[in-house]
This record gives structure tokens, C-alpha cells and sequence, in this order.
């Protein structure tokens, strides 16, 4: 089969979006880059939270849709990239920051995790119905603060109930309503892709 056909081919199960480009090293490192670049560019829509040093982005969401549309493996790749390249100072953290002493550090690395889980349920098909990608969505979303409130604690020597006050209570109706962006992007991407 041609690399044309299989890139007109119908999408299997198995598959992620990523997967319906034609196949080679140049894409993958050009889906990993780019997708390190998306989360970068994403973290500077970065609004202030009074009382919290993490702020409202759009990086959860171009996490979530990086990982679930590369796949674990090059969600993981992408991720670990842009966490690398921000420690390494590339300014592409929230509000151009970058270096790993920031408080808000542990939600970093919790986007590593939470792109790879959505990466792999995405290879089983959560990325194709509404209500499975919220699921999907939600779960990495709870990942990322599962590492990233505690991270908070730590960092900044907060109780564990002011770090959720200030880590997680301000986030959760704008994760909702992320969550509820990918629930129509995803499975109206593949229904085109099916037609």
C-alpha cells in the first residue's frame, strides 16, 4: 500500500490522529516539537488567580489534546521536551517564565503523566465518543493536580487544604469547560476523518 492510501485509508481501531499521517521519523519528531510548541504557546494565555501563585492557561487544554491526538509515546516525548527545554530556560512556561523553581512546577510534571494516559485511552478509543473523551479529559486533568497540588504543598510550604484552595477549587469550572471543548473537537474530528 502506498503512503498516499494509507493516509486516505479509513482510521482503525488502534489509532490516534497522529496516526493517520503517513508514517516516518521526520513526523514524529515534527508531531513531538510541535506539540511542545502548542503547550508552550498555550501557557501564555495565562490569567492571574488572586491568592494563588498558579495561574488560569490554556496549557491544560493543549496538553490534553496533545497527548490524546499524538498518542502516549509522543505525548510523553512532547511533554518531556517542553519540560526540558523550560528548565533548560526556553521562556514557554506560563507568562514566559521558565526553570523548574517555580511553585506551580509540579503541574508540569504532571502534564507528562496526564499526556501519556490520555495518549494510551486515546488507543483504545476514548478520543471517539463524546462522553469517553470527558472522561478521558477529566481523568488527566485529576492527574495533573494529583502531582501538582501536592508539589504546591511542598513548594511553598502551604497545608494541604490551602494548597487545594489555592491549586485546584479556582480551576475546576475552567477544566470543566475544557474538558467540554475536547468532548466536541475530538469525535468531531474523527467523524470527519470517517467520511
Amino acid at each position: 500500500m502506498s503512503t498516499a492510501a494509507a493516509a486516505a485509508a479509513p482510521a482503525r481501531a488502534g489509532q490516534v490522529l497522529a496516526d493517520l499521517l503517513p508514517a516516518s521519523r521526520v513526523r514524529d519528531i515534527a508531531l513531538v516539537v510541535g506539540g511542545a510548541a502548542l503547550t508552550g504557546l498555550a501557557a501564555q494565555i495565562s490569567v492571574p488567580v488572586p491568592g494563588s501563585p498558579v495561574p488560569v492557561t490554556g496549557q491544560t487544554l493543549a496538553v490534553l489534546l496533545v497527548g490524546t491526538a499524538l498518542g502516549a509515546g509522543r505525548g510523553f516525548l512532547s511533554l518531556a521536551l517542553y519540560a526540558l527545554a523550560g528548565i533548560a530556560g526556553v521562556p514557554w512556561f506560563a507568562d514566559g517564565t521558565s526553570g523548574a523553581a517555580a511553585p506551580s512546577f509540579g503541574y508540569i510534571l504532571g502534564m507528562i503523566l496526564a499526556s501519556t494516559v490520555v495518549g494510551a485511552l486515546a488507543r483504545r478509543g476514548a478520543d471517539r465518543s463524546a462522553l469517553r473523551t470527558a472522561g478521558a479529559m477529566l481523568l488527566g486533568e485529576a492527574i495533573i493536580y494529583a502531582v501538582g497540588v501536592p508539589y504546591l504543598a511542598l513548594a511553598t510550604g502551604m497545608s494541604a487544604s490551602a494548597a487545594i484552595a489555592a491549586g485546584l477549587t479556582p480551576f475546576l469550572i475552567g477544566d470543566a469547560v475544557k474538558a467540554a471543548l475536547a468532548m466536541g473537537a475530538l469525535p468531531t474530528a474523527w467523524k470527519l476523518i470517517n467520511r
